[in-house]
């Protein structure tokens, strides 16, 4: 399972991108078989050498079954991101998946608009893409 420290590091500046895109398709992310997102109005980041990653508003979240974590990393394209560990609904005996979703609270100015937007590793989210 990716962490932190696992997550595909960004190279230098030479000819490297990260373009962010509005989208409307409907995006349902389930971990363990329980919807803990749903929005259809993703931003879609393009990265140099990343797939593309869905990145959804706070309030399509359900952040009551996430936990944040001290876990940090800084992209120099993105800025530094916080971390979410998945714990699952109170009373739930859910395996806590560390780190599994993440954000820029203060993204760089080149891309300001995934301010207040979170995306999921999909190693450990199933994260599912209708039109």
């Amino acid at each position: 399972m990716p962490t932190p420290a696992s997550h595909p590091p960004t190279t230098g500046t030479g000819g490297h991108r990260v373009d962010v895109e509005r989208g409307s398709q409907h995006v349902t992310v389930t971990i363990d078989g329980r919807v803990v997102a749903e929005s259809t109005h993703p931003l879609l980041v393009h990265e140099t050498g990343l797939p593309v990653r869905y990145y959804l508003p706070s309030e399509d979240v359900d952040l009551t079954l996430f936990e944040p974590t001290d876990s940090h990393t800084t992209c120099p394209f993105k800025g530094e991101a916080a971390y979410w560990t998945y714990r699952g609904a109170a009373g739930d005996e859910a395996e806590p998946r560390p780190d599994v979703v993440w954000a820029y609270p203060q993204p760089i100015e080149t891309v300001a608009e995934i301010k207040d937007h979170l995306s999921f590793y999909d190693s450990v989210a199933k994260i599912e893409i209708s039109e």
